[in-house]
């Protein structure tokens, strides 16, 4: 067997178990922080969460003032609005209280707090020079893994395009994984967000970047994701459950950290950016074609069959997933077209996941995968 060669530094403390979002307030002291700009949504607002955050922070003598105008897909507009907010309170901690786009709002307006410049200087990774600001953050969803990655996804406003903005000094110093912060999460939002932590799990353990340790946190998201996402959805209460989901997610990040990602998001990333399509349902509906297409490597076969135990097998779990999700499997749902194909396969292409791929992907491939998408 062949050892890749990596480098790896576990940079976010990660505190895991029911109830421990109470502790951010005391924790926020630990990092130094005296002024807080707790970066949220309006959903999160209505369930009460962010209401016990900000007690908890007050609580520790942690003065505290709340974003909740967090987007899905947050833009370099929204980053600005952050970052205005965090200038009037003169924050020196960020708390990050949501789902990916909450987490990815507060690593956003860290880059230009403390880095200035505009969000597009920072596209790709390593460009900041200033140290940031301590940032907490508390997943609300297990989905992304934005807990403990250094990039943060970002749309620009005017072209829609995603900007993926990353820097060692960006990753969270705290990833606080409370179930019973996920348990108010929607069923959809559960859904889409458990289809795409498990398309982590899988994409990460196969790409050209894969090294021992990212595949360690593969195999476990795997084994945490694969069977519990159906139980999640079927039981939305059962909080044993939902901390497994949640580690999984947490541990799918962190194999992205070390690993990257592969074909199956530079295709989701158009159908996003042109179509509207949610996230985890573009996901879901790539995955099983990219699969399929790796597989025919004997390399990337065999990683696969030591997560899944064979492809046969790894394909059933995701479309058995994906089917208890209730999500779409063709691209003809959201509206797509045969003449829509030829750019989507451009833009997936260009996308920065696409050269991560274990199988080289050229845009007549994935003309060919959208293809696949589309007639099933």
């Amino acid at each position: 067997m062949t050892l890749s060669p990596f480098d790896f530094e576990l940079r976010t403390r990660i505190v895991s178990g029911e109830g421990v979002s109470a502790q951010v307030g005391e924790l926020a002291r630990e990092l130094g922080g005296q002024r807080a700009l707790l970066v949220t949504d309006a959903g999160i607002v209505m369930a009460g969460h962010a209401e016990k955050a900000q007690a908890a922070l007050e609580r520790s003598d942690v003065a505290c003032a709340v974003f909740d105008t967090v987007q899905e897909n947050p833009t370099t507009d929204d980053i600005d609005a952050c970052v205005a907010a965090a200038r009037l309170i003169d924050a020196d901690i960020l708390i990050a209280l949501g789902g990916g786009s909450a987490i990815d709002t507060a690593k956003g307006a860290n880059f230009l707090l403390t880095n200035g410049r505009r969000m597009a200087d920072y596209r790709g990774d390593g460009k900041a020079t200033q140290e940031m600001l301590p940032l907490i953050a508390i997943p609300t969803t297990a989905g992304t893994g934005s807990e403990v990655q250094r990039f943060a996804l970002i749309s620009d406003a005017e072209t829609h395009q995603k900007m993926a903005c990353g820097d060692v000094k960006a990753t969270p110093r705290i990833a606080l994984l409370d179930p019973e912060l996920t348990v108010s999460c929607p069923r959809s939002v559960t859904a889409n967000a458990g289809i795409d932590a498990l398309a982590h799990a899988v994409e990460t353990a196969v790409t050209r970047t894969a090294n021992p340790v990212s595949q360690m946190y593969s195999r476990e998201a795997y084994r945490l994701i694969a069977p519990h996402l159906p139980q999640v959805l079927r039981d939305p209460d059962d909080l044993k459950v939902r901390g497994a989901m949640l580690l999984g997610a947490t541990f799918a990040g962190l194999a992205i950290e070390n690993s990257m990602l592969g074909a199956a998001h530079a295709a989701a990333n158009p159908l996003t950016a042109r179509f509207g399509v949610v996230h985890g349902q573009a996901v879901a509906v790539m995955l099983v074609h990219i699969v399929r297409f790796n597989a025919e490597i004997p390399a990337v076969k065999s990683a696969y069959e030591e997560l899944a135990g064979s492809v046969s097998n790894l394909l059933a779990v995701i479309e058995k997933n994906i089917d208890d999700a209730e999500l779409p499997v063709s691209l003809s749902v959201f509206g797509i077209v045969e003449a829509d194909i030829p750019a989507l396969a451009v833009s997936a292409a260009e996308q920065w996941t696409a050269a991560h791929n274990p199988r080289p992907v050229s845009v007549t491939d994935f003309e060919a995968l959208y293809r696949k998408a589309l007639m099933r």
